[in-house]
């Protein structure tokens, strides 16, 4: 696709065949829906709740798959919301060592 917006799409594209490109982009997708979720919304749940909580997230992840296969920059924007959210979270940790210090 030539005219696609997301860099990994075009990565991906170029270096895998056309048959698993569906799963891979859903396995890529679904560890950083995970991680952002993790960094950043994650709250303790009991384990019943929070496997439900995965497992909705992953059956989300099957319909948003859907636009990073058209080219959109979904897995571009979850790159980076991981990386601001991991961020955040480091310098909120050492923010709150200093605190104890």
């Amino acid at each position: 696709m030539e005219n696609s917006f997301s860099l990994v799409y075009e990565l991906i594209v170029n270096y895998r065949d056309s048959i698993n490109i569906y799963w891979v982009f859903y396995v890529i997708n679904l560890i950083l829906a995970g991680i952002a979720y993790k960094l950043g919304f994650a709250k303790d749940l009991p384990v019943l709740k929070s496997v439900l909580v995965y497992m909705m997230l992953a059956a989300g992840m099957l319909i948003l798959n859907l636009f990073s296969m058209v080219g959109y920059p979904i897995t571009d924007s979850l790159v980076v919301i991981c990386l601001v959210l991991g961020i955040y979270r480091y310098r909120l940790h050492r923010e709150r060592k200093a605190k104890q210090a």
